[in-house]
């Protein structure tokens, strides 16, 4: 019986108001628990613009039709037009994703600094970002967060050390095989991470055979680690492609899926050490961070 936990990642103004509540509406009709990480503070969506030069780029934005799937004003956030708050526009939705019972983590304060400018964020700068969601998180559900989930599978020594004081279960930052102690650069980190095993939708949607209709079979087809897991964003599976995610629900149902969350995970699954690497993968823009068997050098 393969495994399977659905992470959705929160961006965005637009996918927290618009594409959130439909996912909890699907999750509830399909009797699923998530793993859902929400962005906080400020969508300074309109400041991605600074990644069109990294190679990959502009072809992601035209095979996913980034303007009618993210919206015009999203990609005009923080430079033409205002940065708006994102939880605190409607803050019953976390809470309403808590009540539900899903796995309810951090995504970033801002998504879109932390993950273009991580570089030069040091462990007392990501700490100071962090205690801003931090605050909001717990006075909306009434504990700490748990956990944690990179924006674009970001990572440094900064973030894996600044992590390791938080008192959290695990972090989801990096994609790879299964979940695992890392090592980073020599150096070993306390903190569990549960890694994206599934390729997201916008990376491979358009490529040469993906469409809607058989996008979710090549989902299917890529779940042959024992702990799958598929990272979706309420921008884009939340909103116009809900069906499309919705047809994977039930292929995976019918294949006599087991449904679980990270914090599932995290509780369940062996624990080896392996490392992580900064690499590439088909259809991403720029580097993000790989887990690689411990010793790999490759």
């Amino acid at each position: 019986m393969p495994r399977l936990a659905v992470k959705v990642d929160v961006d965005t103004l637009r996918g927290y108001l618009e594409g959130v509540p439909r996912l909890l509406d699907l999750f509830k009709k399909h009797g699923i628990k998530a793993s859902i990480f929400f962005s906080f503070g400020p969508d300074n969506s309109g400041k991605a613009i600074r990644r069109i030069f990294r190679p990959g780029f502009i072809s992601k934005m035209l095979r996913t039709k980034a303007p009618s799937t993210y919206g015009l004003k999203t990609l005009l956030y923080g430079t033409l037009l205002p940065a708006p708050m994102i939880v605190p526009s409607r803050p019953e939705i976390v809470k309403r994703a808590a009540d539900e019972g899903h796995d309810v983590g951090v995504h970033a304060w801002d998504h879109v600094y932390v993950q273009d400018c991580l570089a030069g964020i040091s462990k007392k700068e990501y700490l100071e970002l962090y205690s801003r969601a931090e605050k909001l998180f717990t006075e909306l559900t009434g504990r700490s967060p748990a956990s944690i989930a990179a924006p674009g599978w970001q990572l440094s020594h900064a973030v894996l050390e600044a992590e390791a004081g938080l008192g959290l279960s695990y972090a989801s930052d990096v994609r790879g095989f299964c979940p695992f102690l890392p090592v980073f650069e020599g150096r070993e980190y306390p903190v569990p991470q549960l890694p994206s095993t599934l390729p997201t939708m916008d990376e491979i949607y358009g490529l040469p055979g993906v469409d809607d209709v058989t996008l979710p079979e090549c989902w299917l087809n890529g779940m042959t680690e024992e702990w799958n897991v598929v990272t979706v964003h309420a921008e884009m599976e939340g909103i116009s492609k809900l069906m499309v995610l919705e047809n994977f629900l039930n292929m995976a149902e019918a294949l006599g899926t087991e449904f679980m969350t990270l914090a599932e995970y995290a509780k369940k699954a062996p624990l080896p050490r392996c490392e992580i690497k900064m690499g590439t993968l088909v259809g991403r823009a720029g580097t993000l961070a790989v887990q690689q068997p411990l010793g790999d050098r490759k």
